[in-house]
């Protein structure tokens, strides 16, 4: 998401998977050397189908803003689905394609995705755990493909939903996506468990990730309430702010208290937005991973996600932070496309950290969280109790002296996990809930 507000951000252009011949680039989805253990791709191909969604007569917060009373209208939803799926070596690798908005007055910038996915690969098996992926204000879901096929082939089901937000120049239709973005969750979380997947996703297990703007609706979904107080809250129609906040009739519509575990990623809503106002992320009960950078100029560090760390008090969470990273760490890295002005490459790419590091200690740390949150892996917990909270100067302690030997913890400085002497710049914390 842009640095102009908590809303600004990209506007996307269908995209759509589609065979391609082979790829010089790597897809996104597979680590760069030196990574994190957990990061490797798991034993699984990948599938990726396209469905879509209609949520028939639902509340219409953008027409509800321009005409300042309740308007209602048909919403439709693109989903992108990555799946275990059987794919052989000779099978044709997808590629995604899509746009985000140039600096104006440029029209907008299309690009492509090399992918590991197979379009429309036959799956592997059924009862997959599932997580529903919520990408940035306009951005796409195929700028999160380093997330969901990654997870995939280690044996998740993830449905990445499309959400058509306004356009990033024009700020004033913003305040319609804090409504629109947790009721586009909800909606497809219930198309989930009413049986969109079939026998491939076992509707009891779900997580809900989200970057940045999509961070915001998966902590509203998973129970932060709105605060009619907020700023950003305000300039919704009253007609809106009394349906979703205190105890308007529509508040339940926002949250949805079976979601096991939720990942976000730079979330969007703090400070200085307090959409969830003092109290109201207490209201989170599920297991929380938060990952940002400390300097985040969009959504802030502390206050912003570091404050949503600590506010989420009923929550058994975790805080991942990237020294001296900014907003762009929940992407892909940028495309051959957007390489050519530095505006098309801020939307992906970090202004001091490697983007395809970034992505490899994000995969490490999230399929810990998920493992140990969806499947019940506990040895996974292994991963995310570290031996201190700052990875700096970690000494190593281990009669494996190979140059790129990888610690098993225990009584090893380097985190569980990392390559000798590859895990500076980051921190992590813990904190239980409160009583």
């Amino acid at each position: 998401m842009r640095p102009l507000s908590v809303f600004a951000a990209m506007l996307s252009a269908s995209s759509v998977a589609a065979a391609a011949p082979a790829q010089a680039a790597p897809p996104p989805s597979v680590p760069e050397v030196g990574a994190p253990s957990l990061a490797a791709l798991g034993p699984n191909g990948v599938g990726v189908i396209e469905k879509t969604v209609v949520d028939r007569g639902a509340v219409d917060p953008l027409g509800s803003l321009a005409k300042g009373t309740l308007v209602r209208a048909d919403r439709t939803m693109p989903l992108v689905i990555w799946y275990p799926a059987e794919v052989g070596p000779k099978d044709r690798r997808a590629t995604y394609r899509a746009s985000l908005v140039s600096e104006p007055p440029k029209p907008p910038a299309y690009f492509t995705v090399p992918a590991l996915a197979v379009a429309d690969a036959k799956p592997a098996g059924h009862g997959y755990p599932i997580v529903l992926l919520s990408h940035g204000y306009n951005n796409d879901p195929v700028m999160l493909s380093w997330l969901g096929e990654n997870l995939a082939t280690k044996g998740y089901v993830v449905v990445a939903i499309r959400h058509h937000d306004p356009a990033i120049t024009d700020t004033a239709k913003a305040p319609a996506t804090l409504i629109r973005r947790p009721l586009d969750i909800t909606f497809v979380l219930r198309r989930i468990r009413g049986g969109l997947l079939g026998p491939l996703g076992d509707t009891t297990r779900i997580a809900l990730a989200g970057y940045s703007f999509g961070g915001y609706g998966a902590l509203t979904v998973a129970g932060a309430q709105l605060d009619a107080g907020s700023p950003a809250v305000k300039r919704l129609p009253a007609a809106l702010v009394e349906r979703y906040t205190g105890s308007g009739p529509d508040v339940a519509a926002l949250h949805d208290p079976a979601i096991k575990a939720v990942v976000a990623i730079s979330p969007a809503g703090g400070a200085p937005w307090a959409a969830w106002g003092a109290s109201g992320l207490s209201g989170i009960k599920a297991p929380l991973l938060v990952i940002v950078g400390t300097s985040d100029r969009t959504v802030g560090y502390d206050p912003g996600p570091a404050a949503i760390f600590r506010d989420a008090k009923g929550s058994d969470r975790w805080l991942l932070a990237l020294k001296g990273a900014g907003h762009a760490i929940g992407t892909n890295p940028a495309p051959a496309e957007m390489r050519g002005t530095v505006w098309d490459f801020d939307w992906f790419e970090d202004r001091m950290w490697r983007k395809p590091r970034v992505n490899s200690i994000a995969l490490h740390f999230i399929t810990a969280f998920l493992d140990l949150q969806l499947k019940g892996e506990a040895a996974k917990a292994e991963y995310l109790a570290v031996p201190s909270e700052e990875s700096d100067g970690a000494a190593w302690k281990s009669d494996d002296k190979r140059y790129d030997a990888v610690s098993q913890g225990g009584a090893n400085p380097t985190w569980k996990g990392f390559v000798k002497d590859h895990q500076d710049g980051l921190i992590l914390k813990h904190l239980p809930p409160s009583p």
